[in-house]
C-alpha cells in the first residue's frame, strides 16, 4: 500500500483505534469552514511547529513490535487499514514527522504530487511573509494633479491602487472623507484609476462556474473581495433587483454591473462582457421569491471607481464617472488608506481561506522579487523556485497562490519539508488556524485544510499525547472522478459531499493515531 513507518530509537510505536464519525456539511469548491468538519470544533488563537523531507516508500507496510505493556497500541488498526477502511478509490499521501528534530515518524506515499487545494496558502503565506516582511502593509491613495482652489480640483483625481485585498467600500468612504476634509468639494478634471502597481486577471481559474464568487478578478485595486452583491424580490409578475457594493454600513448601487431576468429555467446564470459593464442574467425558474448571493466581478478598476464616486457624493463631492489607466501620474496626495500588517492579513486569509487575498499575496510577492508574470501559472512558478530554492523541497508546482486551480501539484514530503524549513515555525505557526478534534480526547491542531472536488488535504502541527509537537501533511485526491465532472456539476457533484466526509474523517483518525503513538 505504499506504508513507511519510522520508529525512533527504543520507541515502538503502533496504531490507534479510529474516531468515532459524525456528520459534515457539503464542503464548497473553495473551502470547508469548521462547522463543515466532521468533528465539533474549537477556534483560537494558535501556534505551530515544522517538519522535513521523506524517503521513497516501500510497497508493503512495515510494522515494529511493541512493549507488552503498550495494550492500546497492540490493539490498533495500522495506518494502512485506516486509509483501506476509507475506500477513497483515489490517492492518498501522508508524512508525519517530529516538528523540533525533523525525524520522519510515518510515510505513506510520501512524494506522489498531489493538488493541494487551499494548503497551497500556507506556502503562499510563507512565500508572502519571507519576500515582504511580517509589517508590510498596503495603501492606497488618491491623488490630486493640480490645485484645489475653493473647494474646486483644477486637474483630476486620481485612486492609486495598491493591491490592497482587504479594501471595502468602507474603506472608500474613509479616502473621499479625507478628500473633503482637505477642502475638495468638486473635481473639474477627470476621476481616474491607477491599476498599474500589479497585473491583473478577470479571474482566477478559467475552469470554475462562471458566477461563483470565490473566482473574482484580481488587480491593483480589490474592492469587496471584486464581488457584487445581487440581490432579488417578487415584484407583481416580475422582479425588481439589485446590483449594489454593500458593507455593513454602505449600500451603493453601481453601475459597472447589470443584471436581467431571462424567461428560463437553465443555466442559472450567463455573463458576458458588454464594453466595460459585467452583463448578468439569471433565470426566472430558478428565483424564488427572494434572494440574494454575491457575484464575481470582472472588471474591478472601474468597479472601485464606480463606488469611489458614490462614495464621493456621500461626502459631498461632485465627481464624473470613472476611467482606467495604468501607472500612476505626478501629484499631491490628499488621501491614503493602509491595510493591517501583513502578519495580520495573512492570518485572517489563512482562517476564512479567501482566494482573491491569497492570489494578491503571491502576485505581490512576485513583483517584490522583480518579475512582473503574464500569467498567474508564471507567477506560481516563481513562487515555486522559491519554495525549492529556501526549503530544498524537490518537485513543487504551483500553478497559482490559492490552491483553486486543480493543476496545483506538490507532495506531502514536500509540504512537510516547507513547514520544517530554518525559521518557517516562527513564520507560520503564529497565522495558522487552531482546530480542536474531539475524539477520545481533545486534540488541538494548527493546520490549514484545503477542498475541491473530490480533492482534500490537510497540512500542520500538533502534540503528541506527550507533548512531543508533530508535523505533518495528508493529501487524498480521486482525479479521474474530478476530470469527469461537467462544469455545471462542478458546484455540487453527485456523491461529491460523502467523498470529503470520508476523506476528512480518514486525515483525523490519522491524527488520533499519531497523537498517541508518536510520544
Amino acid at each position: 500500500m505504499g506504508l513507511r513507518y519510522h520508529p525512533p530509537v527504543g520507541s515502538p510505536r503502533a496504531g490507534f483505534p479510529s474516531a468515532a464519525a459524525a456528520g459534515i456539511k457539503a464542503p464548497t469548491c473553495d473551502e470547508v469552514s469548521p462547522d463543515m468538519l466532521r468533528r465539533s470544533f474549537l477556534m483560537s488563537g494558535a501556534a505551530m511547529a515544522a517538519l522535513p523531507a521523506c524517503a521513497n516508500a516501500p510497497e508493503r507496510s512495515v510494522r515494529v513490535p511493541q512493549r507488552p505493556d503498550d495494550i492500546l497500541a497492540r490493539s490498533a488498526p495500522a495506518a494502512d487499514a485506516l486509509v483501506a477502511e476509507a475506500g477513497l478509490g483515489g490517492k492518498v499521501g501522508f508524512v508525519v514527522a517530529d516538528a523540533a528534530t525533523g525525524e520522519v515518524l510515518e510515510t505513506y506515499n510520501p512524494i506522489r504530487p498531489q493538488p493541494p487545494a487551499s494548503v497551497a496558502k500556507a506556502v503562499t503565506a510563507l512565500y508572502a511573509l519571507e519576500t515582504l516582511g511580517g509589517g508590510f502593509q498596503f495603501e492606497t491613495r488618491l491623488i490630486a494633479t493640480g490645485p484645489i482652489r475653493g473647494g474646486r480640483l483644477d486637474g483630476d483625481l486620481v485612486l492609486v491602487g495598491g493591491g490592497d485585498p482587504a479594501l471595502d467600500t468602507d474603506g472608500l468612504n474613509a479616502l473621499a472623507a479625507q478628500a473633503r476634509a482637505a477642502g475638495l468639494t468638486e473635481v473639474a478634471g477627470r476621476l481616474l484609476v491607477a491599476d498599474g502597481a500589479l497585473p491583473g486577471f478577470d479571474r482566477i481559474d478559467r475552469t470554475q462556474p462562471e458566477h461563483v464568487g470565490y473566482n473574482p478578478a484580481l488587480g491593483a485595486v480589490n474592492v469587496n473581495f471584486n464581488r457584487v452583491h445581487f440581490s432579488w424580490r417578487r415584484n407583481g409578475s416580475g422582479y425588481a433587483t439589485t446590483m449594489d457594493a454593500r458593507t455593513d454600513r454602505f449600500r451603493p448601487e453601481v453601475s459597472t454591473a447589470r443584471m436581467r431576468v431571462a424567461d428560463r429555467s437553465l443555466p442559472v446564470y450567463t455573463y458576458e462582457r458588454d464594453g466595460e459593464v459585467d452583463s448578468w442574467t439569471v433565470a426566472r425558474g430558478q428565483l424564488g421569491g427572494s434572494g440574494s448571493r454575491w457575484l464575481p466581478v470582472r472588471n474591478p478598476a472601474l468597479y472601485a471607481g464606480d463606488v469611489l464616486r458614490s462614495m464621493l457624493r456621500a461626502n459631498g463631492v461632485t465627481a464624473p464617472a470613472a476611467a482606467r489607466i495604468g501607472a500612476a501620474p505626478n501629484g499631491t496626495v490628499i488621501a491614503r488608506e493602509r491595510s493591517a500588517e501583513l502578519t495580520r492579513v495573512a492570518r485572517t486569509m489563512l482562517r476564512y481561506s479567501n482566494n482573491l487575498t491569497a492570489e494578491i499575496l503571491g502576485l505581490t510577492s512576485t513583483v517584490r522579487l522583480g518579475v512582473v508574470p503574464r500569467t498567474l501559472d508564471a507567477s506560481g512558478d516563481v513562487m515555486s523556485n522559491w519554495v525549492q530554492e529556501r526549503t530544498g523541497a524537490r518537485r513543487p508546482d504551483f500553478d497559482d497562490h490559492s490552491g483553486l486551480n486543480g493543476t496545483t501539484r506538490i507532495s506531502a514530503a514536500d509540504m512537510v519539508t516547507v513547514l520544517t524549513a530554518r525559521g518557517a515555525m516562527a513564520r507560520l505557526r503564529p497565522v495558522m488556524r487552531e482546530l480542536t478534534i474531539e475524539g477520545d480526547v481533545r486534540i488541538p491542531i494548527q493546520a490549514k485544510t484545503g477542498t475541491l472536488n473530490f480533492v482534500s488535504g490537510l497540512a500542520g502541527y500538533f502534540n503528541a499525547r506527550s507533548g512531543r509537537p508533530l508535523a505533518f501533511a495528508t493529501f487524498c485526491s480521486d482525479l479521474d472522478r474530478r476530470g469527469g465532472l461537467s462544469v455545471a456539476e462542478r458546484e455540487r457533484p453527485e456523491g461529491g459531499r460523502a467523498w470529503g466526509q470520508r476523506a476528512r474523517s480518514l486525515q483525523f483518525d490519522l491524527i488520533e493515531r499519531w497523537e498517541k503513538v508518536h510520544v
